[in-house]
């Protein structure tokens, strides 16, 4: 249990992040029926986007532990943040907990298939989606980020290549990415299932008891490794919400896979500050970010 002197910095953390006013986006467009199955667009601003040059795409995947309650509504001022800084951006929705099924971690954590199916179904939408809609992004410049279980779906999203044969998600060949920058992800469902991330966030979402083992080899970014991706992790040594041992685990399991995953663990910094546009920390994720895109 964190102290009380470290949950109130966290609390104090997330009110920060989720004070600013939501932004609204340049184009929105489906990439399914669903009414979660959405992409907000913002167009490039600033000097970079002047020049005339297009974009690197930044794909956004919101946290939220994968529950109803958290929408992409909360990540609009990061969305914002990182497209004053030039680049195109791509915040995606995706089908979460059922709704009506409690609030914060009372609320149930993602649907079996659905929002793996809505994270495919996005990413491979996204190239025709962008030229009718954000004609100022360069596709093929196109890097995924994501926050807490954000980070978990841009891992898994740039890691479908390597799901088992008969996952429905699989591709034939690695996503033309730039690469992977992921924030405070939930990179490794053993290691967050023993530290009850979220309240049990990664059990909830792939269910339990057998169903859990059965389905964290198509599910879990520490089973699919290598990728062959350019890969971040950006991560607070002081979150309490997702512990700072999980992207160390997941960086681990990459390395004896024979792969170099980047960690950049940031001093008393937290869960949130990551995409808080008015945290120093947010300023070094957009860095991390632009050394993989332009």
């Amino acid at each position: 249990m964190p102290d009380d002197a470290a949950a109130a910095r966290d609390a104090a953390e997330e009110e920060s992040a989720f004070s600013h006013p939501p932004v609204d986006p340049d184009a929105i467009a489906s990439y399914g029926d669903h009414p979660d199955q959405v992409i907000d667009f913002y167009a490039p601003r600033g000097e970079r986007a002047a020049s005339g040059v297009p974009a690197p795409l930044v794909v956004l995947l919101h946290g939220g532990a994968w529950r109803a309650p958290y929408d992409r509504r909360h990540v609009t001022p990061f969305a914002d943040f990182l497209a004053r800084r030039g680049f195109a951006v791509a915040n995606v929705e995706y089908r979460r907990g059922a709704d009506g099924g409690g609030v914060g971690v009372d609320a149930v954590a993602g649907r079996w298939p659905d929002t793996f199916d809505d994270v495919a179904a996005a990413v491979d939408a996204l190239p025709a989606l962008v030229r009718e809609a954000l004609p100022q992004a360069d596709a093929r410049r196109m890097l995924l980020t994501g926050h807490s279980a954000g980070g978990h779906l841009a891992l898994w999203a740039a890691a479908r290549h390597v799901l088992p044969a008969d996952a429905p998600w699989r591709t034939g060949r690695p996503a033309p990415l730039r690469g992977v920058v992921a924030l405070a992800p939930i990179a490794d469902f053993a290691v967050a299932d023993k530290l009850d991330v979220c309240g049990g966030a990664a059990r909830q979402l792939l269910g339990d008891g057998e169903e859990f083992a059965e389905r964290q080899p198509y599910t879990d970014p520490a089973f699919l490794l290598p990728t062959g991706i350019a890969t971040t992790l950006v991560q607070g040594r002081s979150d309490i919400v997702v512990p700072p041992a999980v992207a160390e685990s997941y960086a681990d399991a990459a390395a004896k896979a024979g792969e170099m995953v980047g960690l950049t663990l940031l001093e008393d910094v937290g869960h949130f500050p990551l995409i808080d546009p008015a945290a120093d920390a947010c300023a070094v994720v957009v860095e991390e970010i632009a050394q993989l895109a332009w």
